[in-house]
């Protein structure tokens, strides 16, 4: 059952996310009175469909995208017959530079357009709630923070030289408003104020472990229970509070890891909450150490909660998107320049399915707010200068109009194969890699 709802997901998350890039390329090609001779999702070969009209709508076998094949375009059809014949009104390549160009950042527009409707949403749905402290409730052993000198206890102030109000506005400073700086925290320790400077180069990014800092009054709940797992086996679900792991008080994450590890192929007590309610039950962790669940800290102190109106809302969906967009980016850096492990920092499909079965797990926001996410990697992965990609298409048409002449269909042919033929092998990495790491 575990597994046929992680397969729905999955096929709701992305088949969402192609359809709506590729409806932004059916769109402006509609605008640009062109002929669309076929809406895909997925790769070619065909699997299945109906033609209505000029458009034979359908579902291709290789599931890694969708494309929308334009009247005289070469694309992932790698179809050349149209150039046998005179250029037709109709058709891709008798249009100007820009409407070209026009639809093929459709798709990468329809991708962060929808990112921006999701965060819009949701602002206006929940409003934003924002924690009211900044105080310290714990540091982790050998992180950049502890390196720093910053202790619990400690009352965040400033950082370089922004008041820090709510606790919320520390990644914000540390990841996109001081991005590329050192970073100087001013603290309120026993009522004096003291300053700790972090190096930039010893600050990991969002994907690597965390800074080092959480503020006080967090637990520690469940977000995902493999199957079939000791977790699993002794009742843990989703959302569940963890109290207690072999009679000690778990205020912190690491030290969930390091009890299991140091109890490995051992029963040992563990109790959790859940509705309010205490259970206790005996868990002993595998060979290798691990119970099978997905955790994080959440605070559980005073908050303040903004509301929106519809109008409000929307300009904080933007600065949301303009977040999400500056992280993404800057990871992208740290993969290109190897700072970042590559088989650690790239999913594929099974890694997609198990985020949003999870996110949807925690409820409707939280799988809509993945989905943005999603959508906006979608979008910078396909603007990418890559064959086969929007990116490797907007590259021949910024050739053509830089040098007034157009690639040689065959080479355009050669270049759109190899480019294909690296994204299969992409995909097969990925999902090796999501094997091996399942």
């Amino acid at each position: 059952m575990a597994i046929l709802e992680t397969i729905f997901y999955f096929i709701v998350t992305l088949g969402v996310l192609v359809f709506v890039h590729e409806l932004g390329h059916f769109l402006a090609a509609k605008l640009c009175r062109m002929r669309v001779d076929r809406f895909s999702i997925g790769f070619p070969p065909r699997a299945f469909g109906k033609r209505i009209g000029d458009t034979d709508y359908c579902v291709s076998w290789i599931p890694i995208g969708g494309y929308v094949k334009i009247a005289g375009m070469i694309d992932e059809s790698f179809d050349t017959e149209f150039l046998e014949s005179e250029p037709q009104p109709w058709e891709f390549r008798s249009k100007p530079i820009w409407q070209r160009m026009f639809v093929i950042s459709a798709g990468v527009i329809m991708n962060i357009v929808l990112a921006v409707v999701i965060f819009w949403g949701i602002n206006y749905a929940q409003g934003k709630v924002v924690r009211e402290t900044t105080e310290i409730g714990y540091v982790t052993q050998e992180s950049p923070a502890e390196k720093a000198g910053l202790l619990k206890g400690d009352k965040v102030v400033s950082i370089n030289g922004h008041n820090v109000q709510y606790w919320d506005d520390i990644a914000k400073l540390i990841y996109i408003d001081t991005m590329g700086d050192d970073v100087v925290f001013t603290v309120d320790r026993d009522g004096k104020p003291v300053e700790r400077h972090v190096a930039r180069s010893s600050i990991p990014e969002p994907t690597d472990a965390a800074f080092g800092i959480v503020p006080t009054q967090t637990e520690i709940v469940v977000s995902m229970v493999s199957s079939g797992m000791p977790a699993d086996k002794v009742g843990l679900q989703p959302l569940d509070v963890l109290l207690t792991l072999n009679g000690q008080p778990i205020q912190y994450d690491l030290k969930v890891k390091n009890i299991v590890k140091a109890n490995a192929d051992k029963p040992i007590p563990i109790v959790w909450r859940r509705d309010g309610k205490e259970i206790s039950g005996t868990i002993t962790p595998t060979n290798d150490g691990l119970i099978g669940i997905q955790y994080g800290a959440r605070y559980i102190g005073p908050v303040t909660r903004m509301e929106y109106t519809l109008l409000q809302a929307f300009p904080e969906g933007v600065k949301e998107l303009a977040a999400m967009s500056v992280l993404f980016v800057r990871q992208m850096g740290q993969l290109v320049t190897g700072k970042v492990a590559f088989a650690q920092s790239v999913g594929g499909p099974i890694k997609i399915a198990q985020m949003a079965t999870q996110s949807a797990e925690l409820g409707v926001i939280s799988y809509f707010g993945f989905m943005a996410l999603l959508s906006i990697s979608l979008a910078f992965l396909n603007i990418l200068p890559v064959p086969a990609l929007d990116g490797g298409h907007l590259v021949f048409l910024a050739y053509e109009g830089i040098f007034r002449r157009e690639i040689p269909a065959k080479i355009k042919m050669i270049i759109q194969q190899a480019g294909f033929v690296l994204l299969l092998a992409f995909m097969a990495f990925v999902v090796v890699n999501d094997i091996i790491n399942f």
